[in-house]
């Protein structure tokens, strides 16, 4: 299978987790298909099978590496790495775009307000998370949560 329809394929792969987080964020099939970790498992696994490639099978750049930023770029020169970093992304995202959908029900956070930030947290993670702490903030949502509100 060729590096850009592995690319395809887990830019589709993720497309239905955010979708169920942003259109049923507190339906069953969310919980179980989003929330249980089935995600980072598999991506995970896909990132071990490309990092076995890139360390055990050269499938990686002469010269890369992650000791400053050049080697970082040269590493990310080969699609094998590039897709690792990809993949990397994409299940940090969504992991954090479960996170956000998970405390904001717990919080009771308009989910409307919700919405931009899981698709900051989809586009640009970091920027996603922001803007959901500061609405947190700002609409007075931010308090501790007790282990029983924890688990819904």
């Amino acid at each position: 299978m060729s590096y850009e329809t592995l690319y395809s394929a887990i830019n589709l792969a993720v497309m239905p987790a955010w979708l169920l987080l942003a259109l049923l964020p507190k339906s069953d099939i969310t919980k179980k298909l989003v929330h249980s970790g089935i995600y980072p498992v598999l991506f995970g696994a896909f990132y071990l099978v490309l990092w076995v490639r890139a360390l055990a099978f050269g499938e990686n750049a002469e010269g890369g590496g992650f000791a400053t930023l050049e080697t970082i770029m040269i590493a990310f020169s080969h699609p094998n790495v590039t897709l690792m970093g990809w993949a990397h992304y994409l299940v940090f995202d969504l992991f954090v775009g479960a996170w956000i959908g998970r405390d904001a029900v717990a919080r009771g956070v308009n989910h409307f307000l919700v919405i931009p930030c899981l698709a900051f947290a989809f586009l640009a993670g970091p920027i996603g998370l922001l803007l959901y702490l500061l609405i947190r903030q700002f609409t007075g949502k931010c308090n501790a949560l007790t282990l029983e509100e924890r688990a819904g």
